[in-house]
């Protein structure tokens, strides 16, 4: 199935989030501290701004009000996400290592446009994502381009900067 596949089951969206079990761990840890922490924070703070009268003129009321909306907001957000989880088979990644990238690879690349010192690249789930750390989602222009190629492929990508020639040196 591939990552914009719809799944066939009776779910809400029908979009499947590839993650890697860290991430779905990830997941369902914030889904508990929201469930069990935030939700009895927010429930005090709106206790205490209701105890001080008038709410048409309480920001404090207000405000947790909002931070409530956005709890339970990310709360259904979780689930979703929890429900349609695809864990990246760890045996599939492994069968294809050093030979295609696939999601999960760490890919070794040269900005062949910049000509730039060789950069490393995780293709992680876009639930997973994080730039910073050099995790790139499937779903990314960089990420889209890199699927699929192997060593030594030679790849132009149209990023948001403007196109961008990579030369694929290592697939891990």
């Amino acid at each position: 199935m591939s990552p914009t596949a719809k799944k066939t089951d009776d779910d809400d969206t029908g979009e499947e989030i590839l993650v890697t079990k860290e991430g779905l761990k990830k997941l369902k840890d914030e889904l508990l501290h929201l469930k069990k922490v935030r939700r009895q924070e927010v429930a005090i703070r709106l206790k205490e701004a209701i105890s001080y009268g008038d709410l048409s003129e309480n920001a404090e009321y207000e405000e947790a009000k909002n931070e409530q909306a956005f709890i339970e907001g990310r709360v259904l957000e979780l689930e979703q996400k929890i429900k349609n989880a695809k864990i990246i088979s760890d045996k599939k990644a492994s069968a294809r290592l050093g030979k295609a990238v696939s999601i999960g690879s760490t890919v070794t690349v040269r900005n062949k446009t910049d000509r730039d010192e060789p950069e490393h690249f995780t293709i992680v789930g876009s639930t997973e994502a994080d730039p910073m750390e050099h995790r790139i989602s499937n779903e990314s222009p960089i990420g889209k381009a890199l699927l699929d190629s192997k060593k030594g492929d030679n790849l132009e990508i149209l990023t948001p900067s403007g196109m961008i020639r990579y030369e694929v040196l290592k697939v891990s």
